[in-house]
């Protein structure tokens, strides 16, 4: 592991990003998030390895080994995306609000942080909590065009010894294994861009892009028009680490062994029962048969539904005979054992097992339900919160992300209960709490009823008048 004081030491820099992205990929937290994209692109490792051995025996042993399943199941996707969608689905919004007029001349309350930081800030977030929770920490470049996300596979952190802060980070890439290795090295004060040297696929790294500032700034004039350009930086380095939990690891390494088990079961099923599912011609005193004498005997069965056996000789003894044989794999201990497996790994991740909520349930027993879910969003929550803020410390605002959790509720019971409880709440509060309404359909409701109350006040005023 190398740090920024080994940076601070280095005397040649091109040495020393090569030698930090070799110890990076040696690193366990590399490897685990190479292998947790794997499983989250439905490739499992270990099946493909288990399936390569046991082909490989077979070889050696001259056996044939016609079913070769190897059935990779979706939980890793499906859990790790259903928790980062539960709270961020809804996006980023903020808890401090501009009042400006809209086009109504009608007072509103403008979210004037997220007006700032862009429209694809919500997507941007989403994809760096994901890779955050499935690598274990994530990175993300607050840039003028907005977020740019450095995964763990192609991004170097090089903290500081004395507190554990990131000084500077080194990213790297290559488009396909064939071409040519880029860095960018992100320091306090700007980013440098490298590359191999034209015609290369090796490190031998050269300088790309000298140095520049993070923040442009053009000089212009009404007169002359753009007449000089300027940089700036950050107060810090505009890199922000995300963590997926307080333990800094991937979600893969409590998944994995349990999802290596239910694809195992179930490749080994399917396996056998493709095996199995047939029927076997047992032919008697026939030894004499080649094996054209077989397929030829099996290919009459197949197409005419016919078989010609001797049954005895000329001296009464048996001679040969024909018993088709079935044969089917158990299944019963298997299927047991995946439904407690599966069970185990909703519990385990505290996902929700949507199968467990009846379609007549009350919001009690749906709240219930999404409890699990609810504390670990929690805990990711405050990973995401303390990321979002360090984000935007770089501009010198001071504001608190919020979140809309995406759940599913009993839409008749929260509805009836909004509306028995409308006139102790304002109108905005209503609307908020109203679950079958979309933000676009809440704020054209807000804007309605402001524009029929500003009618209403000057009609009124007009006949005092």
């Amino acid at each position: 592991m190398l740090t920024y004081q080994d940076y601070l030491e280095s005397t040649n820099i091109v040495d020393f990003i090569n030698r930090a992205i070799g110890a990076h990929k040696s690193t366990e937290l590399y490897r685990t998030a190479v292998a947790a994209d794997l499983y989250d692109r439905q490739r499992n490792v270990t099946i493909t390895a288990l399936a390569r051995a046991i082909r490989g025996k077979s070889a050696s042993d001259g056996e044939a080994h016609e079913a070769d399943n190897r059935l990779c199941s979706n939980f890793f996707k499906r859990l790790n995306r259903q928790r980062v969608a539960y709270l961020l689905g809804n996006g980023v919004s903020f808890a401090h609000k501009e009042k400006r007029l809209n086009e109504n001349g009608v007072p509103v309350n403008v979210d004037a942080t997220k007006e700032m930081l862009g429209q694809r800030f919500d997507g941007a977030v989403l994809r760096w909590a994901y890779k955050a929770l499935i690598h274990g920490e994530c990175y993300a470049f607050w840039g003028e065009d907005g977020l740019t996300i450095f995964p763990v596979t192609e991004f170097v952190p090089l903290r500081d010894e004395e507190d554990g802060e990131l000084r500077v980070g080194i990213r790297f890439w290559r488009l396909a294994p064939d071409k040519p290795l880029r860095v960018e090295l992100y320091e306090a004060d700007g980013m440098t861009v490298f590359a191999s040297r034209p015609g290369t696929t090796g490190n031998d790294l050269v300088v790309k892009a000298e140095k520049r500032p993070y923040i442009e700034i053009t000089l212009s004039t009404e007169a002359e028009g753009d007449i000089a350009a300027e940089g700036d930086n950050y107060p810090a380095l505009p890199v922000i680490p995300m963590y997926g939990g307080e333990d800094r690891q991937s979600t893969l390494i409590g998944m994995r062994p349990t999802i290596d088990a239910i694809d195992i079961i179930a490749s080994g099923y399917a396996n056998d029962e493709q095996d199995c599912a047939s029927i076997y011609w047992l032919i008697q005193n026939c030894g004499a048969m080649t094996d054209k004498d077989m397929q030829a005997f099996l290919r009459d069965i197949r197409e005419r539904h016919i078989a010609q056996v001797d049954v005895t000789s000329f001296s009464g003894d048996p001679r040969g005979a024909l018993s088709p044989y079935t044969a089917e794999a158990p299944y019963q201990g298997r299927e047991a054992v995946l439904t407690y497996l599966q069970k185990r790994l909703y519990e385990d991740f505290g996902a929700l097992d949507v199968h467990s909520i009846a379609a007549s349930s009350t919001n009690d027993h749906i709240d219930a339900a999404y409890q699990p879910l609810d504390d670990e969003a929690d805990l990711l929550e405050a990973q995401v919160i303390d990321a979002i803020q360090r984000g935007l410390a770089l501009y010198g605002i001071e504001d608190t992300p919020t979140f809309k959790r995406n759940r599913v509720s009993n839409v008749k019971e929260a509805i009836e209960a909004v509306v028995l409880e409308a006139p102790l709440l304002d109108r905005e509060t209503a609307l908020e709490l109203l679950p079958n309404l979309t933000v676009d359909q809440r704020e054209a409701a807000l804007a309605r009823l402001d524009a029929e109350n500003a009618a209403r006040i000057t009609i009124d005023g007009g006949g005092g008048a």
